[in-house]
Order: structure tokens, then C-alpha cells, then sequence
């Protein structure tokens, strides 16, 4: 019976995963190896074109084998649309062992729509806003095919949410739009042009990330499943933190953390590592809920880790206007602060409930021991950082373009080296997680036996951070280097263990490759058409200008306070991902509140920069994968852990409440996104705050530190963490931040700033739809030998009447038109940073009552909890 039953849950599980990222359809005789075939076709076209090859071949030849980008985004979407419904059932009831005739039709009528754009590229070119009637019959059945696809792939949510927006399109001038938000509403053929036909809506940035970037992420991902790392970094992560207490926990944060890395789905990314997981916690004492929860808080963590954030990276880039690095450099400090600070959470959970330690195979070391070994290790990995940096950058001043080959000989002389290592060491084998006792792997084997594995990371880093290659190209190079593993390792491995069976295992290779191909595209279908659904939000927004609207009603509601704006807009975007995946969740709570935050925020004199304003959104989007009623990862943990899914989600939102504060700090306090840091110190400085910071406020949601926490000690840690967080608050209190001067004073305080400066300024005056503003902007100085030149550079030219400075023009695409500024804005007063103290004096202050709660809790001992005692 016990058997019958794990293996209906097993069943269950994988029904699961097909459902929301794969397909759940597996046909099978010709149809089936024609869904494959489509698959295994889909991945090789985006390896193609993210290659050099088409240029390559086009120089040689003369004949064209490149692709603009629409081009390629009708394509990308065509072969996502049949996919689509070939591998997604309409109904639960729906067979799923064949394609019945009406899918066929939704499949080929959707792929044609799509694939539309690409032949009839150059005629749809040539009419620019003239659509015909055979345009808008395929505009009508491409979004009618794409609606069809997303309620199957993504289920009715995502579906709604375009409904209502293409509601709105059609009827925002109905009586029974509230008056607010009306607007004068489209015609279906104004619609259908801008939804379909151009690039402002289905086809447009997101599906363009999407084909350039996204699918060679999830395709590098897939691969390297395949290939035997994912499993890799679950038993290493388990031989170095399984013996800790709590240490499957522990282990599951950081393996969930390492699968999140390259993964684009926190769904996938729980089931892959919580069926390994969640079992071993509940073997060391976490109840279900916990042990699910865990799981949920760092899946879910994984999309907001760089360098692929569940592909809102990507998207990024194109939204905020920053270089891919950048993002990264912005988004890496509070994923990694919050990791630590959910590791830590599980560490206080073990504490509390008196968990003990599984005993560590091997030698026992001494403290000096494993500090020493850990301190070689760091020393090791940054000479050979230094010698990889210095040596590529020398070989490629010698050798020139030739660099390029010599490099790669020299990588798959260190690969084939590396597998001559880890063939000394047995094959990992998955352990049984539903075995009475926990056996900890040995580190040393562990880690020994895969370090190959880190190659592809490495080029694929090595490529985006320092080379700077595009995130595309970037991902082909570690594809290939991927597909190269694949087709080797068992070989090598057989040649190496003297096996004798390096035939079978180039078979066994290469059918890897084929299945890591085929897994690639169909993990794409529901982002692919996820980020097509979402592009008609976007296209609405552009349309009918509901962004402002959406500004006005967060307006009324917070009734001008700043943080009831933030607190709100934390909701909206909370209610707006509920349902959606990570790429749609971001780009409607992007289009839809990151305008809101910028506005209402220089009306409030808040500065903001604009990634913080997009990573505050996103953050709180991608919380809905946790909260109750839809949190759909907190029901794929539950699936697993058997236990109740509802108190599984709220257990895992409990456990990231340091994810829902992180948001608010870097608003407020840009320096945790590493913003307008200058030198090394100032970093270091701002990590070790930051990460000490996040574990205070953990203890302080955990009502324990060193033993249980009183509410006052919790009070105190809280304002603790706050302080360390934001030091400002209350310095500016007491020693005001800035000096204001007039306006007309603008000219003289342009020539006293240095290079490359930012000025803070108020402007008010009458907007275009005739309300009055007063806003503070950043606005940054152009260059120039005087202050005038400067600030035209910046996009403002100047008049100086009664007193005042007046805005007499305003530079087309200039950074004052994009900060809001209009023709005949005042200038009211300038600000200039005060000469204080620096506010960091007041961290004294924060950690004197961080030792006040240590000295009252470390005499106290408290009794084992409830679950312990059980």
C-alpha cells in the first residue's frame, strides 16, 4: 500500500512540473516524433542565431542567412504557439497520449499568425499603420491562438489579466469604466495594428528578450542538468553543510540556491530539489510545513539571484537602459544577503527546536583546521583568478586573433584534465530520501568528482563580466561548451576507469544532448509565450496611457506619504504576479508600478534611481509564487512534503519577510545595490553592515537570538537592524542633509560641480494636461566649458526673469524631457549636500543595543520547544 501510494505521489509530482513547465501531451508513433523533432528543431534555430554563423556565412557566400529581430520573434513565437498546444492538453480530461484534430488546428493557426510577420515582413514594412483585411484576420487569430495558449501553458490567470487589458482597449470609453480611468477606447483594426503588427505589443521588448536571451539561459540550464551537475551541487552542498544543525536545511538553501542560479522557474526549481529535500528535513525534525517552507523560501529566492533572476536580468537591461553588468553588480548584494539570512533562519529554527547534528563521515577536524583549509582554498581561487585575468589578457595583446583557439585548446586541455581527476573518484549516485538514515556524503569525493561541471559557469561569467559580451552571444559560447561536455564526458570517463565501454557511452552522450535539447525548448514554451501575453499589457499601456491613471490612483490612495505609496504599490504588485510567471510578473508589475514609484516619488522629493525602482517592484512580484491563496510554489512543496499547502505558504512567506524588507531599504537606501559607492573601503564597509543587518532583523522575526526573544528584545533588534539599514533616518533629523539655494542661483552652483556631476533640483510648473507639479529631479550635468553649455547638455536651456530661473527650452530625448521637466518650469531651489557628519556614526548606537539584548539573553536558557519534545 505504502509502495502504491509513493508511487501516486511520484506521479502526481511529475504530472506537476509537466503541467506548468513542460507539457503534460506525450504522444505517441509519428506525432510524437514530430513534437520532439519541433522541440529538438526550436533549440538548434536559437543556437543558430545567437551564433556568429549567420554572418559568417553571409560574408562567405553573399546571400543572406541573418535574421533582424522580428523576424526572429515571429519565428521564436510560431514554433512556441505549436508547441504549445501540441504539448499542452486543453482540459485535465483531455487525452494525453494523442493530439485531437482540434488542437491540430489551434496548433497551425497559431504557428501561421505568427510565422506571418516573418514572410510578410517586407510588405508590412512598406503599409506602416495601413493594415489590410488579411492583416487584421491574422492579427485577430494570432491573439485569439496566443489567449488559448497562455490559459493552457500558464493557466487562467495570466489569460485574465490580458483579457481585462484588452477590455480596456476596446471599452475604456464605456459607462461602466469608473470616470477616473476612462479614455476614448480603439477600433478593432488601431488594435489589432498595435497589438500585432507592430512592436509595441505582442512582439515587442519582452518576446524580444525572450528570443535573443532567455531561451539560451534555460537551454544552458537544461544542459547542464542533463549532464549530471544538478545533482552534483545537491550533494555538495550536502556533504559541506549536512552536518550542521539542521544541516538538510541548511543544504537545501544553498542547492536551491545553485539550481536557482540558472534556472527561470522557482515551480521547477522546488520539485527538482525539494524531492530530495524536503524528506531529509522531516528525517532531522522540521515539521512538513517547515521543511516545505524552507524549500518554497529559497526556490523562490533563486529568481531574484544573479545572473539570470528567472530572466528579468534580461529584461532589465532593456527596461531600466543599463548594461547587463550593471544589473548584475545591482542585484547581487541582497540576493546574497538574503541567502545568508535564510541559512541563518533555519540555523535559529534548529536552535529553537533543539535539533541535533548528523555526524560528519571522516576524520573529525579541529576548528584551526577547517579555518585553515577554508582560508587555502579562498588563497588558492583568487591566485587562479589572478593568473586566468592577467594570463588571457597577455596571450590576447600577443597573439591577436588568434587567442581566441589557442584559449579553447587550453580550456579543453584543463577539462580533459579534470575528468582524468574525477575519474578516481566513484560516480555520485542520488541518495534515497525516504531512507531511515541520513548518510552524509564525504566532502573531498564529492566535490572532486564534478569540478568540470564549473567549467561552462566559468566561461559563461567570463564572457559577461569580463569580456562584455552581449548576454546572448554569452550564453552560446557556454552552450557550446556544454554540448562539448555532453558528447565527452562519458568517454572520457570510460577511457579513464579502463571500462571498456567507450562506445556505449558515446551513445549515452549523445543521447543526453538530444534530451537536454528537447528538455531546453519545451522548459521555453510557457516563457516564450508568457512573455508574448504580457507584451499586449504592455502594448494597452502604450496605447491608451493607463500608466499615468495608475499613478493618480496610488496617489489618492496614499494621500501624498511616501511610504503608504511604497507599502501599496508593494501590494498592487503582489496582486498583479499572483498566478504569472517570473517573466510576465515582471514585466506587467514593471510597465504598470515602476512608473508610479518614479513619479509619486520625485513629487515627494524622493530620489530614486530607476533599477532600484524596478528591482523594488520586481521583488514583491515574484512573492506571490510564495503568499497565500495562489502561491503556487508553496502548493508544488506542500505536494511533496504532504502537508497543508495554505500553512505552507504562509510559513514560507514568515521565513521572507527579509525578502519583503530588502525592497523598502534600497529605495530608501540606495548603497545596499552598490549605488554611488566610490572606493573599495566603502564597499567592504557596506557588505559587512548590510549582511549583519539582515541577520539581526532574521533573529528579530524568529523571536530568538541567543536564546528566546521578549518582545522588548525583539523591539530592540528590529530598531537595531532598521539603524544599520537606513543610518540617515535619523541623522538627518539631527544634522540636516542638504543646503538649499534659490533657483536663480542654478548657474553659479553648475560651475562650482565637479565632472560627471548630478545636481538635486525642485522644479514646479503647469503640465501639458494642465495640473500643477513640484517635483525634486537628479538631474545630471552635461559637459561643456561653462554652465550654460552644461546645462543644455543636460537638456535645459534657461531665462532669468523677476528673479526667478525659467525653463525656455527643453532638449528633445534629453535627461531633463525624461525626468518629467516642461517648457516654462520653474527652477525653485537648488540642493547641495551639507557639510555633516557622516551618518555611519550612528551604527554605535545600533550595536550597543545588539550587545544590550546579548548580554540579557546569554544567561538565559530557555525549555525545548513542543516539536523538539515530540
Amino acid at each position: 500500500m505504502a509502495a502504491s501510494g509513493d508511487t501516486r505521489e511520484t506521479v502526481d509530482l511529475d504530472d506537476l512540473v509537466a503541467s506548468t513547465d513542460t507539457g503534460a501531451r506525450a504522444p505517441t508513433g509519428w506525432v510524437g516524433k514530430l513534437l520532439l523533432g519541433v522541440a529538438l528543431f526550436w533549440s538548434l534555430f536559437q543556437i543558430y542565431y545567437a551564433s556568429p554563423l549567420p554572418f559568417t556565412l553571409t560574408a562567405l557566400t553573399g546571400l543572406n542567412f541573418t535574421l533582424n529581430d522580428t523576424e526572429a520573434r515571429a519565428i521564436h513565437l510560431a514554433l512556441a504557439l505549436f508547441l504549445g498546444f501540441m504539448a499542452y492538453p486543453a482540459f485535465k480530461r483531455s487525452p494525453r497520449d494523442r493530439v485531437p484534430i482540434f488542437d491540430w488546428l489551434f496548433a497551425i493557426a497559431g504557428a501561421v499568425s505568427a510565422a506571418y510577420i516573418w514572410f510578410m515582413y517586407a510588405a508590412l514594412a512598406d503599409r506602416p499603420g495601413l493594415p489590410t483585411t488579411m492583416d487584421i484576420t491574422i492579427a485577430v487569430i494570432g491573439l485569439v491562438c496566443l489567449l488559448e495558449a497562455t490559459r493552457r501553458a500558464l493557466g487562467p490567470p495570466l489569460m485574465i489579466v490580458a483579457l481585462a487589458f484588452l477590455a480596456y482597449v476596446f471599452f475604456g470609453d464605456s459607462s461602466i469604466v469608473p470616470e477616473a480611468i476612462r479614455w476614448k477606447g480603439a477600433s478593432l483594426n488601431r488594435a489589432m495594428d498595435h497589438m500585432w503588427l507592430t512592436t509595441e505589443g505582442v512582439f515587442g521588448i519582452a518576446l524580444g528578450v525572450s528570443t535573443s536571451f532567455v531561451f539560451l539561459f534555460v537551454l544552458f540550464g537544461s544542459l547542464l542538468d542533463r549532464a549530471g551537475a544538478g545533482n552534483y551541487f545537491i550533494q555538495v552542498a550536502f556533504a559541506m553543510l549536512g552536518h550542521l544543525r539542521g544541516g538538510p536545511a541548511k543544504a537545501a538553501v544553498v542547492s536551491s540556491g545553485m539550481t536557482g542560479l540558472i534556472s527561470g522557474s522557482s515551480i521547477a526549481n522546488v520539485v527538482t530539489t525539494g524531492t530530495f529535500t524536503i524528506p531529509l528535513m522531516k528525517r532531522v525534525g522540521f515539521t512538513g510545513e517547515k521543511a516545505g517552507a524552507v524549500e518554497v523560501a529559497s526556490s523562490v529566492n533563486g529568481q531574484i539571484m544573479p545572473p539570470v533572476m528567472g530572466a528579468a536580468a534580461f529584461l532589465m537591461v532593456e527596461y531600466v537602459g543599463i548594461s547587463y553588468v550593471e544589473v548584475v553588480k545591482h542585484a547581487f548584494l541582497p540576493a546574497v544577503i538574503s541567502y545568508i539570512a535564510l541559512v541563518y533562519i533555519v540555523h535559529l529554527e534548529a536552535l529553537k527546536n533543539g535539533m541535533r547534528a548528523l555526524p560528519k563521515p571522516g576524520e573529525p577536524k579541529t576548528f584551526a583546521q577547517g579555518l585553515l583549509s577554508g582560508l587555502s582554498i579562498i588563497l588558492m581561487i583568487i591566485i587562479l583568478a589572478g593568473v586566468v585575468y592577467f594570463g588571457v589578457g597577455w596571450m590576447k595583446d600577443v597573439f591577436d586573433d588568434s587567442a581566441f583557439l589557442i584559449l579553447g585548446a587550453i580550456l579543453a586541455g584543463i577539462y580533459v584534465a579534470l575528468i582524468r581527476f574525477a575519474a578516481k573518484y566513484p560516480e555520485l549516485a542520488p541518495d534515497d530520501p525516504n531512507a531511515p538514515v541520513v548518510e552524509l556524503p564525504k566532502t573531498g569525493p564529492t566535490v572532486k568528482s564534478g569540478l568540470h561541471y564549473l567549467l561552462p559557469i566559468v566561461v559563461l561569467v567570463w564572457f559577461l563580466m569580463i569580456e562584455r559580451k552581449s548576454p546572448g552571444l554569452s550564453a552560446f559560447y557556454a552552450v557550446s561548451t556544454m554540448i562539448f561536455i555532453l558528447l565527452t564526458q562519458r568517454p572520457l570517463f570510460a577511457l579513464f576507469r579502463k571500462s571498456g565501454q567507450i562506445g556505449p557511452a558515446v551513445k549515452v552522450g549523445a543521447m543526453e544532448l538530444y534530451d537536454g535539447l528537447i528538455a531546453g525548448a519545451r522548459n521555453m514554451i510557457g516563457i516564450a509565450i508568457a512573455t508574448a501575453t504580457a507584451g499586449i499589457v504592455v502594448g494597452t499601456v502604450s496605447l491608451t496611457g493607463i500608466g499615468q491613471v495608475m499613478a493618480e490612483f496610488v496617489e489618492i490612495l496614499s494621500m501624498g506619504e511616501v511610504v503608504l505609496m511604497l507599502i501599496w504599490v508593494a501590494i498592487l504588485s503582489l496582486v498583479l504576479g499572483m498566478g504569472l510567471p517570473t517573466t510576465a510578473n515582471y514585466i506587467v508589475v514593471s510597465t504598470l508600478m515602476a512608473p508610479v514609484v518614479v513619479e509619486l516619488g520625485a513629487d515627494s522629493g524622493l530620489i530614486v534611481p530607476l533599477i532600484a525602482v524596478h528591482m523594488f517592484v520586481f521583488y514583491f512580484g515574484i512573492m506571490a509564487d510564495v503568499t497565500p491563496p495562489v502561491g503556487l510554489a508553496s502548493f508544488a512543496a506542500a505536494a511533496v512534503s504532504g502537508a497543508d499547502p495554505i500553512r505552507t505558504g504562509f510559513t514560507a512567506f514568515f521565513y521572507s519577510l527579509r525578502t519583503v524588507a530588502l525592497p523598502f531599504v534600497f529605495i530608501f537606501n540606495p548603497a545596499l545595490l552598490l549605488i554611488g559607492l566610490d572606493h573599495w573601503y566603502e564597499y567592504a564597509l557596506t557588505i559587512v553592515i548590510s549582511t549583519i543587518a539582515i541577520l539581526i532583523f532574521a533573529a528579530a522575526t524568529q523571536g530568538y537570538f541567543f536564546a528566546r526573544s521578549k518582545i522588548h528584545e525583539t523591539i530592540a533588534l528590529l530598531l537595531a537592524a532598521f539603524i544599520l539599514f537606513r543610518p540617515d533616518f535619523i541623522w538627518d533629523r539631527i544634522f540636516p542633509p542638504f543646503e538649499l539655494s534659490p533657483g536663480s542661483e542654478i548657474e553659479a552652483l553648475v560651475d562650482r560641480a565637479p565632472p560627471g556631476a548630478s545636481l538635486p533640483i525642485v522644479v514646479s510648473g503647469e503640465s501639458f494636461e494642465g495640473d500643477q507639479i513640484r517635483r525634486t529631479i537628479l538631474l545630471p550635468l552635461g559637459d561643456g566649458a561653462n554652465a550654460a553649455e552644461r546645462l543644455e547638455g543636460a537638456g535645459l536651456v534657461l531665462r532669468f526673469e523677476d528673479g526667478q530661473a525659467i525653463v525656455d527650452d527643453i532638449g528633445f530625448g534629453s535627461a531633463a524631457e525624461k525626468l518629467g521637466v516642461d517648457f516654462d518650469f520653474v527652477i525653485e531651489e537648488v540642493k547641495l549636500e551639507a557639510d555633516r557628519p557622516a551618518p555611519e556614526w550612528i551604527w554605535i548606537l545600533a550595536l550597543g543595543l545588539v550587545g544590550g539584548v546579548v548580554a540579557m539573553q546569554r544567561g538565559r536558557k530557555d525549555p525545548p520547544s513542543a516539536e523538539a519534545a515530540a
